[in-house]
């Protein structure tokens, strides 16, 4: 039974907050402790209140945007009403590769996988002039693809944003570019040999030596 009054938005943050700086060597192990705390407790509180929650906190506190997303992803009904406008909410002014890792592993990848995002959504951030949007689009197949993300794999979701992208040599993006399509290659390495030499002319020397090193001995390098 949700408890809509009883959570108070600032407080809870603060709290929050005081309980990372408080810790000595404030380690993702040991924030991550904490957010499971805090999760707990956010269990019987409405997904209105864990959304203002998550959003109050990368205000807050951009470093622990990851925290964020981690505390929506781990609540059900807050998970269920993830849509674009929620995502781009979260997902606003990323500025490292660590910030969109978290969003993009973590929720958007996983609602586009189940359905509560369009691939649209996810092409419109591939053809973002922002160089983190591009990214998160990127690693946003990550869910897709990865068993423990819960990906089956998803070949041709996959390698349309990576032809998308296939000529963008900004390094954040080469490197997503490389983690997507490795991440593939376990569900279908010919697609991606196929892809490879399709746009091997266009793709930074990166992708193309970290891929062909996953297609040959199964590891980025040998």
């Amino acid at each position: 039974m949700s408890r809509p009054n009883s959570f108070d938005t600032a407080t809870e943050v603060a709290a929050f907050v005081r309980g990372v700086s408080a810790l000595p060597h404030p380690t993702t192990p040991l924030v991550r402790a904490l957010r499971r705390e805090l999760s707990g407790r956010l269990r019987g509180v409405d997904a209105g209140s864990v959304h203002r929650f998550a959003r109050a906190l990368v205000q807050e506190a951009p470093s622990l945007r990851w925290a964020a997303c981690e505390v929506i992803a781990g609540h059900r009904s807050a998970y269920a009403l993830l849509d674009r406008t929620r995502l781009e909410g979260l997902g606003a002014g990323m500025d490292s590769w660590h910030a969109v890792d978290g969003f993009a592993r973590t929720l958007s990848g996983p609602a586009w996988r189940d359905g509560l995002i369009d691939t649209d959504v996810v092409h419109a951030w591939a053809r973002s002039p922002d160089r983190w949007w591009r990214r998160a689009a990127l690693v946003s197949t990550v869910a897709l693809n990865v068993r423990t993300h819960g990906g089956r794999g998803d070949a041709a979701r996959t390698l349309a944003v990576c032809g998308m992208l296939a000529e963008d040599h900004d390094d954040m993006v080469v490197k997503a570019l490389s983690w997507a399509l490795r991440a593939l290659v376990v569900h279908d390495g010919d697609r991606v040999g196929a892809f490879l030499h399709r746009h091997e002319g266009v793709l930074a020397a990166r992708v193309v030596r970290e891929v062909r090193n996953k297609l040959e001995t199964g590891r980025k390098n040998p």
